[in-house]
């Protein structure tokens, strides 16, 4: 115990920066735990911690640490709870086909997709959500329709989608806090009842009017830049920036909004140094500071205001207020003071690659900032201009590579691949957006009010063809991204602690987080892909092939299903059909596929057709197989030996990936799970049994 307290009383600068951690870890056991029981019984474990932690001796900073701790814990894990029950949209409970008449809440184009998603405030509508999600070819889109317009039109709603397959994007969790309950596609006849009234948004007019100036590859990144829209950008060039490692550039996030405060500031701060009474008798700081609050006030409003976004604002008016109160503003404790206010009013945000790997990114810059090796091969000194310009590149290069390492367990949890060389594309990126295309992009947009923007415009558009070949140079490699099969939760929570206690503490104990990276680390490299992925509507099904490459049942599955099951599997290569597989046999309604796995071979039968096959050739081909997957209810008479996946299970489970090696089914959702996103069916009401008179 002493040592403890010793090694606590070293690091009592540090202790702060756990509440945030705290906080967070009852929100994410909220998400991650089923049900009410579950959540009640965290919520009372936590608070058992810190009482029994009152029976430690008085004044010790590990009992004001276990305290605190399970306080927050448990408080972490009523807010998200108590919010998801209060302010929550639940999910229309089954599809349905109707004549929808509504209020536009807000159109977003999409022009990269030729279409635009619109949220509908149903007028007429029993028994749907108030708030759907509904999306417009752009030649069905009529002229008129903005905000505050009612239109009429016909749809199929569904509710939101859950994830496909285990480890996929959770949509439905997301639009349940966004408040939308259900999302559809527009049908003829649509008809304009009431014309929007007045303008349109600024963010909306901002983002025509560039895509209006800049109408070449470069246009959708510029409306990204200044409105945080992607709808714009072409697929091949959003690939080519998440696989360079440049996305990030992309969505309005720390670099661009202290770019323009730092920007504001500097210019309020010449400005006013004109002038001889300003320069001696104003606050110069404090002014500049209040004008650089303000702008990136107003960009974050314009741009959406979201959790990035809100995060990096709130952060940067810490530093604003720390600046001019004449302290060091950029510190570990700035970080946590923005996760905490995000956390507080956002919770939901925790579960999101956003919230995880913008402050995954602050974190680590900042702890390799404040570290003093560090700060002495960065500090000024005289020497030659090439000496200085090196150690600027070798800060740079050791930055991205330490923002690379940290980010790299978070890219792999939620997307299943890792940049690789995205250190060395920012060097040359991160400079390039800063002081050239945003700089240009402001001026365009100044000298446009007096018809004078169209030379920077020219040089903004530059820029941006240069950003994009980099991208696509850096994409190109074989090296880019580093690929993983989908990780378990377990694997993900260990590598994060592990980072946490390495970036937190100050001590030479931090060195022991080092111990969970490795073991999870070790764990990600031995795990293996799943030899059969299945999808939730049983439709599509991919398997690994002998050589390792990936084959899927219908070869006409559209891109977005292509690249889940290879995400999902980890696999870079071309999808390969199933019926071309030697190990297989494949007739117009059925696939037998031989598989090997743990020291066994395995024989997989697939429908693959919607025709009636007959009782007992049914009943003899499920016989012969150990798995039988299948899009249709299929009849009781069908007994594989091992697992049967129809639309019976599929319902109950969602989407599978199956590991023969182990003999392990992950599932997107687990038995007894409450959470309030989950769509469930309306359950008919029982008739009454005939009774005989």
């Amino acid at each position: 115990m002493e040592r403890v307290e010793d090694w606590l009383e070293q690091e009592r600068e540090q202790l702060p920066l756990w509440v945030p951690v705290a906080l967070g870890a009852g929100i994410a056991a909220w998400f991650f735990l089923n049900n009410r029981l579950e959540w009640l019984v965290f919520s009372c474990v936590s608070l058992a911690v810190a009482c029994g932690a009152v029976l430690l001796p008085a004044g010790g900073r590990l009992r004001q640490g276990l305290v605190m701790g399970g306080l927050l814990a448990c408080f972490g894990c009523v807010l998200i709870w108590g919010k998801a029950m209060l302010l929550g949209t639940p999910p229309l409970a089954q599809p349905v086909f109707v004549t929808l008449t509504g209020e536009v809440q807000g159109v977003n184009p999409v022009p990269a997709q030729k279409m635009s998603r619109v949220l509908v405030r149903p007028l007429d509508g029993s028994g749907l959500p108030s708030r759907i999600r509904i999306n417009f070819d752009e030649t069905l889109l009529p002229a008129g329709v903005g905000k505050g317009a009612i239109i009429r039109f016909r749809t199929r709603l569904m509710p939101p989608a859950p994830p496909s397959l285990p480890g996929g994007y959770d949509f439905a969790r997301r639009a349940y806090f966004d408040g939308i309950g259900a999302t559809g596609r527009a049908l003829r006849p649509i008809a304009v009842l009431r014309s929007s009234r007045g303008a349109s948004p600024l963010r909306g007019r901002l983002f025509a009017h560039i895509l209006e100036k800049m109408p070449g590859p470069g246009g959708g990144i510029a409306a990204a830049l200044a409105t945080g829209d992607q709808g714009a950008i072409a697929e091949r060039d959003a690939e080519a920036m998440r696989r360079s490692g440049l996305a990030h550039l992309l969505s309005i996030s720390g670099l661009h909004v202290t770019a323009l405060i730092a920007a504001v500031v500097f210019l309020l701060m010449r400005a006013m140094a004109l002038s001889q009474r300003a320069a001696l008798d104003w606050p110069l700081m404090l002014i500049a500071a209040g004008g650089g609050a303000l702008a990136g006030i107003g960009y974050t409003l314009l741009t959406g205001a979201e959790v990035p976004t809100v995060r990096s604002c709130v952060a940067a008016l810490l530093v604003l207020g720390g600046l001019a109160l004449g302290r060091d503003a950029i510190t570990l404790r700035l970080v946590a003071a923005g996760a905490l206010v995000v956390l507080l009013l956002w919770p939901e945000a925790l579960v999101g690659p956003s919230f995880q790997m913008s402050f995954a990114a602050v974190t680590a810059l900042v702890a390799l900032g404040e570290h003093p090796r560090f700060r002495a091969f960065i500090a000024v000194r005289e020497e030659a201009g090439w000496r200085r310009m090196g150690r600027h590149l070798g800060a740079l290069l050791a930055t991205g590579l330490v923002v690379e390492l940290v980010l790299a367990p978070i890219a792999i949890f939620h997307f299943h691949k890792a940049g690789m060389l995205g250190s060395i594309a920012n060097l040359v990126a991160i400079p390039l957006t800063t002081f050239v295309v945003m700089p240009f992009e402001a001026l365009a947009l100044s000298f446009d009010l007096v018809g004078w923007g169209a030379p920077f415009w020219w040089l903004t558009a530059r820029a941006l063809d240069l950003l994009l070949l980099v991208a696509h140079g850096v994409a190109s490699s074989p090296w880019a991204v580093m690929r993983s099969a989908a990780q378990s939760v377990g694997i993900f929570a260990l590598l994060l602690t592990g980072l946490l206690w390495c970036l937190l503490w100050r001590s030479r104990w931090r060195w022991i987080g080092l111990i969970p990276v490795a073991t999870g680390v070790a764990m990600i490299l031995k795990s293996a892909p799943p030899a059969l992925l299945v999808t939730g509507d049983g439709r599509h099904v991919a398997v690994r092939t002998a050589h390792g490459g990936l084959a899927i049942l219908r070869e006409r599955a559209g891109s977005y299903v292509r690249d889940a099951l290879a995400e999902t599997a980890g696999y870079d290569g071309v999808l390969e059909t199933m019926a071309a597989m030697p190990e297989a046999r494949c007739s117009v309604d059925l696939c037998a596929v031989r598989l090997a796995g743990g020291g066994r071979n395995w024989t997989v039968l697939v429908t693959r057709s919607s025709a009636v096959i007959g009782g007992d050739v049914l009943a003899r081909d499920c016989a012969r197989a150990d798995i039988v997957i299948s899009d249709r209810r299929l009849p009781w008479a069908c007994r594989p030996r091992w697992l049967k996946a129809d639309r019976s299970l599929l319902a109950r489970t969602g989407g599978l990936a199956i590991d023969l090696d182990r003999l392990t089914v992950r599932t997107v959702r687990q038995a007894g799970d409450q959470h309030p996103w989950i769509a469930r069916p309306a359950t008919r009401p029982r008739r009454p049994k005939a009774v005989q008179l």
